[in-house]
């Protein structure tokens, strides 16, 4: 009789450690394959049990939480969402998170290790601290100058701080409001519908996702490639430039919009934007060194982040002559975003050297304690210091008496370039206004902000689109609330 209780406990004991293994296989193996599926509510529920962490610019949050009352009790709010969509994002309790939202979402949500001295705690716990906070780079009168000078017409407004690579204006038009899209439910349903369904494209970020043809713009990467070079010594010297300039190998002629542009000077052409000049040059630098120099200033990067991911800028590597001088003006295949463009400029301003592009100045906990804090790093030497100069001088002339007059900002010194760039089949698409620019207070030693502005209003009428009358005033507009506002802490 003994025996076979002695049987029956080992048999229990068997059965016991059975069960203890299969809870930890349950628990610890497979756990986070029970936690990601779809029919775990749990894991949501949690997410928004408690407020998540706000995004702040210049202090405020620009962001917040309401408490819903269902099950994910908690949804995302947003303070003059369409302005800071951009930089924000959204937070989706239905469709996820994007950009900030997304980049800093384990801050946000509490469960980044950092905002605790007691990670493991919290871990055995199952539970998290307070989401932490995400302080960006903007400048709120700043975005605001360039949300109110596109006022709803397509385009992009992108500014930095060219000795840190701050982003200091972020700016994507027409916008929407996140809000829309923070609960769950028909409303949100319908709303994201909506709003992938516009025609106008609210939801994209032109600012970093969206390329055009750069225009006139992209002849200042071709002037500091010339100098650099060496293929241009004397920027006053004439260039001995037929107008119109026939593409080489080709009998296309290619013309100029300006007047006076037969043997201009490089000073000139810039000053007055003369495709043929500068087509040539372009051609004269050759395809190795013009894909080079377009590299240093950060085409052709596929892995920019700032720290939401950026859609590379392209210029193209395998080009015949004719190609390369369309190229060289930014036609035939060059793309840039309007970040991209905005870091040309900067890396003029900064004396050659260009800085990577940040948005998240640093993370705290929610009390304030700094979590982590945007590091700043060069991307490289776009072009030597003496180039930089020069190019700054090309610049100011533009501004003070060329074709981007429109973006002087009183007291102080501005260059500038315009663009005006064409698309579409024939180049029949109503062209791209662009501008882009930097300025420096009078006695200041360095540049406190660069810009770019691109607009793509297709309702325009097409003989009034110049990056002088389109672009350049909110440029201007961006470039005096940089000026007047005060320095970053």
């Amino acid at each position: 009789m003994i025996r076979y209780i002695r049987w029956c406990a080992y048999f229990c004991a068997a059965l016991l450690a059975a069960l203890l293994i299969n809870m930890g296989r349950v628990q610890v193996w497979e756990a986070s394959a029970y936690g990601a599926n779809p029919a775990n509510k749990r894991t949501a529920v949690e997410r928004y049990a408690k407020p998540r962490g706000d995004i702040l610019v210049d202090g405020r949050p620009v962001t917040g939480s309401r408490d819903s009352g269902q099950l994910l009790r908690y949804e995302r709010t947003y303070a003059n969402g369409p302005l800071y969509a951009p930089v924000t994002g959204f937070s989706s309790q239905t469709y996820g998170t994007s950009f900030v939202e997304r980049a800093e979402d384990p801050v946000l949500a509490g469960t980044d290790p950092g905002l605790s001295a007691f990670p493991f705690w919290y871990d055995l716990a199952r539970g998290h601290p307070p989401g932490g906070n995400a302080v960006t780079t903007i400048r709120a009168s700043m975005q605001r100058a360039a949300y109110t000078g596109l006022a709803g017409r397509r385009g992009a407004v992108v500014a930095l701080e060219p000795a840190t690579g701050r982003i200091l204006t972020l700016v994507s038009s027409p916008s929407y409001d996140p809000a829309a899209l923070s609960g769950t439910g028909a409303r949100v349903k319908e709303a994201w519908t909506r709003l992938n369904a516009d025609p106008a494209r609210p939801m994209l970020n032109r600012a970093l996702r969206e390329t055009y043809p750069p225009g006139s713009t992209f002849k200042i990467v071709t002037a500091a490639a010339a100098l650099d070079a060496g293929v241009v010594t004397d920027v006053d010297a004439p260039t001995q430039t037929p107008d119109p300039y026939p593409l080489p190998g080709t009998s296309t002629l290619l013309p100029n919009e300006a007047t006076g542009c037969e043997d201009a000077s490089m000073a000139e052409a810039v000053q007055w934007s003369c495709n043929t000049v500068m087509a040539k040059i372009g051609v004269q630098v050759g395809l190795a060194g013009m894909v080079e120099a377009a590299r240093r200033f950060g085409f052709n990067d596929d892995g920019l982040r700032v720290p939401s991911w950026v859609s590379p800028s392209a210029f193209d590597t395998d080009m015949s002559p004719d190609q390369l001088a369309l190229s060289s003006i930014g036609q035939f295949n060059t793309k840039a975003t309007p970040l991209q463009m905005a870091m040309v400029a900067s890396a003029v301003a900064n004396g050659g050297e260009l800085k990577r592009p940040y948005l998240v100045e640093r993370t705290t906990q929610d009390d304030g304690s700094q979590v982590r804090r945007g590091e700043q790093h060069a991307l490289g030497r776009a072009m030597s210091p003496a180039t930089a100069l020069r190019v700054q001088e090309l610049m100011v002339k533009v501004v003070e008496n060329g074709t981007g007059r429109n973006a002087a900002v009183p007291g102080a010194v501005v260059g500038g370039k315009t663009g005006t760039a064409q698309h579409g089949v024939g180049n029949a698409g109503t062209p791209y206004a662009w501008f882009i620019a930097w300025a420096r207070a009078q006695g200041a030693p360095l540049p406190a902000v660069a810009v770019a502005v691109v607009v793509e209003d297709a309702a325009a009428d097409r003989g009034g689109i110049s990056g002088n009358s389109a672009a350049a005033p909110i440029a201007r507009a961006v470039m005096a609330a940089a000026l007047a506002a005060k320095p970053a802490p």
